[in-house]
């Protein structure tokens, strides 16, 4: 049995475009602020703003720099963590473990 969704009046189409584009500008944003120093993912990941509830952790994880797929492959592997997961999807626990291995970064870089 197929359902169809009910159809989409255009102002409703506008608005969920405005939005999308509202979200690519503001990660887009967040990421140069990240790469620049001025943004932290830890306070992505502790407390997520709206925007960032359907990113990627996985996406999240690789705008810090010296941070690559092999490396955040490995630690969302470690942590039993799908790279699909989404920063708003993801469980306290999950959230801990990611938070952990930041600061350990943090901790080593310094």
């Amino acid at each position: 049995m197929v359902v169809n969704a009910p159809a989409r009046t255009l102002e409703q189409r506008l608005s969920a475009l405005e939005r999308a584009n509202e979200i690519r500008v503001t990660r887009a944003a967040w990421k140069r602020d990240v790469k620049a120093g001025r943004a932290s993912v830890r306070e992505l990941v502790q407390e997520p703003p709206w925007w960032a509830a359907s990113m990627k952790v996985h996406d999240a994880l690789m705008v810090m720099p010296k941070l690559g797929r092999v490396k955040v492959g490995r630690m969302l592997a470690r942590q039993s963590i799908s790279p699909s997961k989404t920063i708003g999807g993801m469980t306290g626990r999950q959230r801990l473990a990611i938070v952990a291995f930041l600061l350990e970064r943090e901790r080593l870089v310094r």
